[in-house]
């Protein structure tokens, strides 16, 4: 995977999975940074949305969690991903209600 993205450094598919590793490896400061990276230059990219908050609900960061399902909401909405956003929207209830 890290080969590819030599190759490819900004490939958001190549980097949310290696995220996904990360996590599995039990590496979630790693994994946070792909996915702030992934989305701080393509917003568009919804599933890491839901992975990044997970991750920070996880790791009892409930109110930063909440800003990311909700940031994540927004563009799913934008690109009319309901999938997406019932996904989200459903998580971040967990946490607000």
């Amino acid at each position: 995977m890290k080969e590819f993205l030599t190759d490819s450094p900004a490939d958001s598919f190549l980097q949310h999975a290696l995220a996904l590793e990360y996590i599995k490896l039990g590496d979630d400061e790693k994994a946070r940074a792909l996915f702030e990276e992934i989305l701080n230059r393509e917003p568009g990219y919804i599933g890491s949305y839901y992975h990044l908050a997970k991750l920070l609900e996880r790791n009892e960061k409930t109110e930063e969690a909440i800003k990311w399902y909700e940031k994540g909401m927004e563009e799913a909405k934008k690109v009319v991903d309901n999938h997406a956003l019932n996904e989200l929207r459903s998580a971040w209830e967990e946490l607000v209600f």
